[in-house]
């Protein structure tokens, strides 16, 4: 979607009757910068062999929203390849993320790893 800004200036239509609109006032448009949307960034969980499964599957239902089976597998595809992108995220999200899933973590005793990187 482009935003156009209008111009507008005040003339007659005896000015230049051939241009423009009869009501004298001439728009002239001209085609606003696009912003870039800003990047995003993956969050991961990485596995380590102290971290139990089932504190793994609740850190995923309780910071990323998922529901039960998708936690599930996706604690399984943290354990049998050693990380898993969880979410995406823009850059404040994904980096507050990483910090409750670290600080929840170690108040609870596990080394468990999260961070992220740019997609």
């Amino acid at each position: 979607m482009s935003r156009m800004t209008l111009y507008q200036t005040t003339m007659s239509n005896d000015d230049h009757p051939e241009d423009g609109p009869k009501d004298g006032v001439d728009v002239l448009t001209r085609p606003a910068e696009k912003t870039k949307k800003p990047p995003l960034y993956k969050v991961l969980l990485l596995n380590d062999d102290y971290t139990p499964m089932e504190f793994v599957v609740h850190i995923l239902e309780r910071f990323f929203g998922k529901n039960g089976d998708a936690a599930h597998d996706i604690m399984l595809t943290v354990h049998m390849k050693g990380m898993a992108v969880v979410g995406v995220y823009s850059h404040e999200i994904a980096e507050t993320k990483v910090t409750q899933v670290m600080d929840y973590a170690h108040r609870n005793q596990h080394p468990l790893q999260c961070t992220m990187e740019k997609e």
